[in-house]
């Protein structure tokens, strides 16, 4: 399993931040730094807001040399689709393809309001999650006019974020390399990759890549690991030691999830990044 670090960017993570995640990621061999692309906080009385996504990803790419780069995810009524179609491409070419693009139909509604999106409804986003899906490969592949095409052939990964619903099920079979699940249980996750096999066997193409994004909170020891959860308001759903959290990463690995994207709210800890480099190591 590939370990991956998934930052809350709403949640008032600072430029410098980035560079010390970033930084901290390299150096811990992870895989890659994901981030999510929203553009305000999730506490209705919270002044704390996000940094642009492609943005902060293509100056991360510019201080950087190794590590994979994506969303989890964008929404697809933030952008039109030929910017954001861009912006991927243009940050693949400053990390020298090392982007991926995680892409959503959305759903954080206060955002919206906030910033005059606009929301759709859920039938319209996922209409247009279809819409941008198709229009971003063409552009990337097929397109004649539009240059210059991605760094990566046949172009950047592309995934789709879910519980394996039929629509968004169809979206990433039709056009993903991946599908991303979030906070599932043990069983949940082996229930959606069935989901997804099947309906991949049915369109007669290979399975998809199988990814899940979950909250984490490692520590050296018990009071280390203590002293990290008194940060937050709930426990997320994996704690532990290292080993720990390593043999629970199995339990997910043993039902098909072949790379995680763990969460890690409290952005200002760049030493639990470390930490996370000793649980992928462990998981090979």
């Amino acid at each position: 399993m590939r370990v991956n670090l998934m930052i809350e960017g709403q949640e008032g993570v600072t430029w410098d931040q980035w560079l010390a995640l970033a930084a901290a990621v390299e150096d811990a061999g992870l895989e890659g730094l994901f981030r999510s692309d929203h553009y305000r906080s999730m506490g209705n009385e919270d002044h704390a807001g996000s940094l642009d996504a492609w943005t902060t990803l293509a100056a991360v790419a510019a201080r950087t040399s190794r590590i994979r780069l994506g969303t989890m995810v964008s929404p697809v009524t933030f952008r039109p689709v030929s910017v954001l179609a861009k912006s991927v491409t243009t940050v693949d070419h400053i990390a020298n393809g090392r982007v991926e693009l995680g892409i959503g139909a959305g759903w954080f509604e206060a955002e919206h309001e906030t910033y005059g999106f606009d929301f759709k409804t859920t039938r319209g986003r996922l209409d247009e999650l279809d819409r941008q899906l198709e229009e971003i490969v063409r552009q990337w592949t097929a397109a004649d006019d539009v240059w210059p095409k991605p760094v990566q052939r046949p172009r950047p990964p592309i995934i789709v974020g879910g519980s394996a619903r039929p629509r968004t099920v169809r979206a990433a079979i039709r056009w993903a390399d991946e599908y991303n699940t979030v906070f599932p249980t043990v069983e949940e996750a082996r229930e959606r990759k069935q989901v997804l096999d099947a309906a991949a066997r049915e369109a007669g193409r290979e399975p998809l890549r199988y990814s899940m994004m979950i909250g984490c909170v490692v520590g050296r020891d018990r009071d280390d690991l203590q002293r990290r959860l008194e940060r937050h308001r709930n426990p997320p759903p994996i704690t532990g030691t290292v080993d720990e959290v390593a043999e629970k990463l199995r339990e997910y690995e043993q039902v098909g999830v072949e790379r995680v994207m763990l969460q890690h709210l409290m952005h200002d800890d760049v030493e639990m990044v470390a930490l996370l480099g000793e649980v992928a190591a462990r998981l090979g």
